[in-house]
């Protein structure tokens, strides 16, 4: 795409002259609409707004027999900066869209098709008007008015096909930008308006576009940066009442990234989005135990000490704040465990070596397979932390002491070739724990008890 095109503006695009008269003559618009054009074609904002007042969906029903009929790319451009402009002037105005007289007009077709074709200009105006038009339909128990049916026979695009067909432009936006440094603002300013509506998150989910949200979310500094940084928190915080989302965002690094937008932030719109959305996620799946884990409670604790001028984000905070602390009274010390196993963030917690800890919960280790120990057998593979494979083999010797089939259970996975790599690690406290584990397993529960570390 050439630079002068990728950068063209509105401004740029209304200072061209169209030629109704020729367009009128080749038949391609009628007498009526070359003579409304006429009124409304370069006048003031006053003046337009009169007409629009008066006769606004006659000028809704001119734009979109142009968009329909006329392909001329300089023309379709102009055309989408007077909408856009009309638009930018008074969002209501959507509503013209959505007027009777306009029942059996496709007044959606024309920007679903512009999305995919033409210039940056063409599919971002397409697409920030159609977001417009779509949102501002008026929402009945039946149909949506220009949804499914009318008694025209002529075929009128659904919303909610047009909502699938925006999400599936913007996830592709959001993964290969046409545009270098406006497809995802533009795509994020969409979907913020967008996923309000339950057809939307669907389709969002379907379309893997969660985790393309998820890189987004990082401290920011200029006010370009903050204003997509604030968009994309909105994004999530309306996926966080999607149960579907919320598994996604489970298994994404969308937590970790929260926490460090709200420790550096100082835009209070973007803190209270961000504790707005912890408070939703708090009760549900592992959440909860996550927030713990990393950290929250201490942050937040922190956060209320700010001088705040917002009252939503003070009372956000000391409700999160008490929804944190019912969290830790309820998590059971297994449950605090695994946490810490499947995030991977082990340390030398006071349960690792406590006695009463093993004993009580050595049966816990069964569920789902024998889960927890499996990834605690992955973290010795993988894991590039010293500190993180020291605990991983103390808990594995802690397992085959405690557990009657530990031993063999720990033989059948596959332990032994892992742990005895990590006997020649360059730091002393994954040796010294790696060897006391080869010991347990050989020795057996009998004689285990009397290793000591």
């Amino acid at each position: 795409m050439p630079t002068d095109q990728a950068e063209l503006n509105s401004e740029q695009v209304l200072r061209r002259d169209i030629p109704w008269e020729t367009y009128m003559t080749t038949k391609l618009i009628t007498g009526t609409s070359l003579q409304l054009l006429r009124r409304y074609d370069k006048k003031s904002e006053l003046d337009r707004a009169q007409l629009l007042e008066n006769d606004g969906p006659s000028y809704i029903h001119v734009f979109i027999s142009i968009l329909r009929d006329i392909q001329k790319e300089d023309t379709v451009e102009y055309v989408l900066a007077l909408i856009d402009d009309m638009l930018t002037a008074n969002p209501k105005r959507s509503k013209l869209f959505h007027d009777k007289t306009l029942a059996d007009e496709d007044i959606y077709e024309p920007f679903l098709r512009l999305l995919w074709k033409g210039s940056w200009f063409i599919q971002e105006k397409s697409s920030k008007i159609l977001t417009s038009v779509v949102s501002g339909r008026p929402k009945q128990n039946g149909l949506n008015a220009n949804g499914k049916a009318t008694d025209s026979k002529k075929k009128i695009t659904a919303s909610d096909d047009v909502l699938k067909g925006l999400v599936e432009w913007l996830c592709i936006q959001l993964k290969k930008p046409s545009h270098p440094t406006r497809s995802i603002p533009a795509s994020v300013n969409c979907l913020a308006t967008l996923l309000k509506e339950p057809v939307v998150r669907s389709s969002f989910v379907q379309a893997d576009g969660v985790k393309l949200l998820v890189p987004l979310i990082s401290p920011a500094s200029t006010q370009q940066s903050i204003q997509l940084l604030y968009e994309t928190c909105l994004c999530v915080w309306l996926l966080s009442y999607y149960e579907p989302a919320i598994e996604y965002l489970a298994t994404s690094r969308a937590l970790p990234r929260l926490l460090e937008v709200v420790k550096g932030s100082t835009k209070e719109k973007v803190v209270r989005l961000i504790v707005l959305t912890f408070k939703n996620l708090l009760s549900k799946g592992s959440f909860g135990a996550q927030m713990v884990d990393l950290g929250l409670p201490q942050i937040v604790q922190s956060s209320k000490a700010q001088a705040w001028s917002d009252e939503d984000l003070l009372e956000a905070l000391n409700n999160l704040e008490e929804g944190l602390k019912d969290n830790i009274k309820k998590l059971s010390s297994f449950d605090k465990y695994k946490q810490e196993v499947l995030l991977g963030h082990l340390d030398w917690s006071p349960m690792h070596k406590d006695p009463h800890f093993w004993r009580d919960n050595i049966t816990n280790f069964e569920e789902n397979d024998f889960q927890t120990l499996r990834v605690l057998l992955t973290i010795l593979e993988t894991s590039g932390d010293p500190r993180a494979l020291a605990v991983a083999c103390y808990d594995l010797s802690q397992f085959i002491q405690y557990h009657p089939a530990g031993r063999v259970i720990v033989t059948d996975l596959k332990a032994k070739e892992r742990v005895m790599k990590l006997m020649n690690h360059e730091n002393a406290e994954v040796t010294k724990n790696a060897l006391l584990c080869i010991q347990r397993l050989f020795l057996g529960a009998k004689y285990a008890s009397f290793l000591q570390v």
